[in-house]
């Protein structure tokens, strides 16, 4: 996808067509999050039969599913432009992009996006991706602890491999929605590890 968004950098259209609302980054978005949040659903299902289950992990199992599918749904506005659903008045007027969705609402000069998960998600990926890990090669604790959380830690290979296309693709690409690419490398990196 990134060798297509840097053939593509000189054709405004085919990048629109990529990056752009309802483009084939964002449905590769939606479909990485909706499988995401089946896989864990039925490992919260799978857990929730066994005796010796915590409370804690089924809350982070059930919880991260429930965020992920949340994550699908916002990604293509709740099915919005799909359905030919007009928005309601609150969501004209105080959604940035008009849409039905929570992650666009504005939040001062930005939006819920931009002003707060993007920092959010960029504090959450640093630490769980290279700060988690890396310390976890020099005290194997630590991955016991995330584990008994009923949490993860992707391999540090492929944590490594995410944050470079991330890297490149903010360095490669002139596009308004080159943020897109981050977000679909996000995904499928989660997708693949978990």
């Amino acid at each position: 996808v990134l060798a297509l968004a840097v053939l593509w950098s000189g054709d405004t259209k085919a990048l629109w067509r990529l990056l752009g609302e309802d483009g084939i980054v964002e449905w590769m978005q939606f479909l990485c999050f909706t499988v995401i949040a089946g896989l864990l659903g039925f490992a919260f299902m799978e857990r929730l039969k066994r005796k010796d289950r915590s409370t804690l992990e089924l809350l982070a199992l059930g919880g991260l599913s429930a965020l992920c599918a949340l994550a699908a749904l916002e990604e293509i506005s709740w099915f919005q432009r799909i359905l030919n659903v007009q928005s309601s008045e609150f969501f004209v007027a105080n959604n940035r992009q008009g849409e039905t969705n929570l992650h666009n609402l504005a939040v001062g000069s930005g939006s819920l996006h931009k002003n707060v998960l993007l920092k959010l998600i960029f504090i959450a990926g640093i630490t769980h991706n290279l700060l988690l890990p890396l310390a976890a090669r020099f005290k194997p604790g630590i991955q016991r602890w995330v584990e008994s959380l009923g949490l993860y830690l992707p391999p540090l290979s492929a944590s490594i491999v995410y944050l470079v296309l991330v890297a490149l693709s903010h360095l490669l690409i002139e596009h308004p929605r080159k943020g897109e690419l981050g977000e679909m490398f996000g995904a499928v990196h989660y997708l693949a590890t978990v």
